[in-house]
């Protein structure tokens, strides 16, 4: 594993690089709040066993890439559409296939949709459709709108509150499937607060717009596209992840049974396997 900060614009995004870069490029692109951690380390390196180069990234605001004031984002859900592209020019790739999950599969739907020719495949996990009216669709469970509504109380400045906080996200977004682990929970998440540069920041993901400009062209959607969903997912419903997969022509969807808004370690097998499928 590398790690390189790419700059541009008086923009600093913090990178890190699995395998061996003359493989076929993959841009891990990682939801709100999130640092590329939330891509694990191990995940990372199952793809890149499978003779994949592998790019994860922060986004702005989270762990080591630039940051802002919290409440006064400069910047779109579009400008980090762009952050996407500019970390391929900074690694020199023309084209490559981007993973996106949660706000991540949004960022990537706009990327994929903007730069048709730096996109070659497209794979959203745990998110929904950008730019089509999902307001027919379940929507998140009311037990994670209550958790998440305490977070108006937590002191975001005080890491122990902060991970005390995160550390009950996870087992709120976790899936039915498979044991909730939370001392491996706690660890990760003190590691991510800990690494990052000012966590408050990331609050400010949550007031982010971005993708007007595209709204309705989903259907147009040139890179192949495979959708994965957990059935148990408390953020957004499984439907949201079929709505996708009827969307665009041709793509596949691929149900976590039990699966929660999460990438946990006993679906690995069966997601790097969809993964490496779609991408041959």
């Amino acid at each position: 594993m590398t790690e390189r900060i790419i700059k541009f614009d008086e923009v600093e995004i913090a990178t890190q690089a699995f395998g061996n870069p003359a493989h076929e490029p993959i841009l891990l692109i990682m939801g709100a709040m999130a640092s590329m951690l939330w891509w694990p380390d191990e995940f990372c390196q199952k793809l890149a066993a499978q003779k994949y180069y592998v790019i994860r990234y922060d986004n702005r605001d989270t762990g080591r890439s630039t940051i802002y004031q919290p409440g006064e984002p400069p910047y779109t859900m579009d400008d980090m559409a762009e952050d996407a592209i500019r970390v391929l020019d900074g690694y020199g790739i023309d084209s490559a296939n981007l993973i996106g999950m949660s706000l991540g599969g949004t960022i990537a739907q706009i990327a994929a949709l903007s730069h048709r020719e730096r996109v070659k495949t497209l794979t959203l996990v745990s998110t929904t459709p950008m730019g089509i009216d999902t307001s027919a669709l379940p929507h998140t469970a009311d037990a994670y709108m209550a958790h998440a509504a305490t977070g108006e109380t937590v002191d975001w400045a005080d890491h122990a509150q902060v991970i005390e906080f995160l550390l009950k996200d996870t087992r709120m977004i976790a899936g039915v499937a498979h044991p909730y682990d939370e001392r491996q929970a706690r660890a990760f998440v003190e590691r991510d607060v800990k690494r990052a540069k000012n966590f408050v920041s990331a609050t400010n993901h949550f007031m982010l717009r971005g993708g007007q400009a595209l709204k309705g062209k989903l259907a147009e959607l040139a890179a192949p596209l495979l959708v994965i969903h957990g059935t148990a997912d408390p953020i957004y419903p499984v439907e949201h992840g079929e709505l996708l997969a009827r969307t665009v022509r041709g793509a596949k969807l691929v149900r976590l049974e039990g699966g929660g808004h999460e990438i946990h370690p006993d679906d690995w097998q069966e997601i790097v396997s969809a993964i490496d499928a779609h991408l041959r």
